[in-house]
């Protein structure tokens, strides 16, 4: 089974930056595609980044493209969201997802969509004051 845990989030003011990360555990399989989401309160949830662990491509949203940066590192099974240049906006519950699940033979098909991933941490929080 799957375990996701993030860790990293925390209060910051505008302009600040964290990093977050996304621990997983009880893999059993060598590709998976990753994601981080975002949920502020009364809001829908959002796609934030998401990456194909195999390889390394990367897709942002357009809200924090050029601010945030996904990285990976293999060898701790830790995915890492670095979010630089941060906004009220930003201030959200964020979520990792993972899945390693192929849909007609194309890995990493969940993007964006988060009813597309199959395993979820129990978040961590972001807060970012003016």
């Amino acid at each position: 089974q799957v375990q996701l845990v993030e860790s990293g989030g925390g209060s910051v003011q505008a302009g600040g930056s964290l990093r977050l990360s996304c621990a997983a555990s009880g893999y059993s399989y060598s590709r998976y595609c990753m994601g981080w989401f975002r949920q502020a309160p009364g809001k829908e949830r959002e796609g934030v980044a998401h990456i194909d662990t195999d390889g390394g491509n990367t897709t942002y949203a357009d809200s924090v493209k050029g601010r945030f940066t996904l990285s990976q590192d293999n060898a701790k099974n830790t995915l890492y969201l670095q979010m630089n240049s941060l906004t009220p906006e930003d201030t959200a519950m964020y979520y990792c997802a993972a899945d390693f699940r192929r849909y007609g033979g194309v890995y990493c098909f969940q993007g964006l969509v988060g009813d597309r991933y199959l395993y979820w941490g129990q978040g961590t929080q972001v807060t970012v004051s003016s």
